[in-house]
């Protein structure tokens, strides 16, 4: 009799689980929808100076050793080609390249990528894998002054939402 009640029991709790799993699912946004506005049309304008690329990377250097982190900051053109780079002392070497990458990619396609990352971890949409030259990662802002994308600015070397405080302090130095 116990082992029927402790059985009933766990079913009906793993049973009360599930349902809540499934009701916690995000709806999958309508791909079929058609949008009446482009979505992330922000222009291009002219490249970043290297003047405002160092004040971006020394803005956002400055937060990460505020809080101890070590972290590789690059800043791009609108093209995605480098403009700035900084590697902070004892940085991940490994993180050098993606955090151009995600600089790259959030010039290149005008929109953070945390966008990417939001769109395969929370909407299940993973053929934004496919797309090329994506990073689903935060950590890519784009910079914008007077309305045209002049670059964006990407880290790496911590976890993405450390990445992405320290960028969003170098992007505030453009993005106003």
């Amino acid at each position: 009799m116990r082992t029927r009640v402790l059985t009933a029991v766990t079913l009906a709790a793993a049973l009360s689980l599930a349902g809540a799993a499934v009701a916690q699912q995000p709806t999958p946004p309508n791909l079929d929808a058609v949008p009446d506005q482009m979505p992330w049309a922000t222009p291009y304008g002219p490249a970043i100076s290297a003047q405002k690329a160092q004040a971006a990377i020394a803005a956002a250097a400055a937060e990460a050793a505020k809080r101890g982190w070590a972290m590789n900051i690059a800043v791009v053109g609108p093209g995605g080609l480098l403009t700035a780079f900084l590697k902070m002392d004892n940085a991940q070497l490994a993180s050098i390249k993606i955090a151009e990458h995600k600089a790259r990619v959030a010039a290149r396609y005008r929109r953070p990528t945390k966008v990417f990352e939001d769109a395969v971890q929370k909407a299940g949409l993973n053929y934004i894998l496919t797309l090329d030259d994506v990073i689903a990662s935060r950590g890519g802002i784009p910079l914008i002054e007077d309305g045209k994308i002049i670059g964006a600015i990407g880290c790496s070397g911590g976890t993405g939402s450390q990445d992405e405080v320290v960028c969003m302090a170098g992007a505030a130095t453009i993005n106003k």
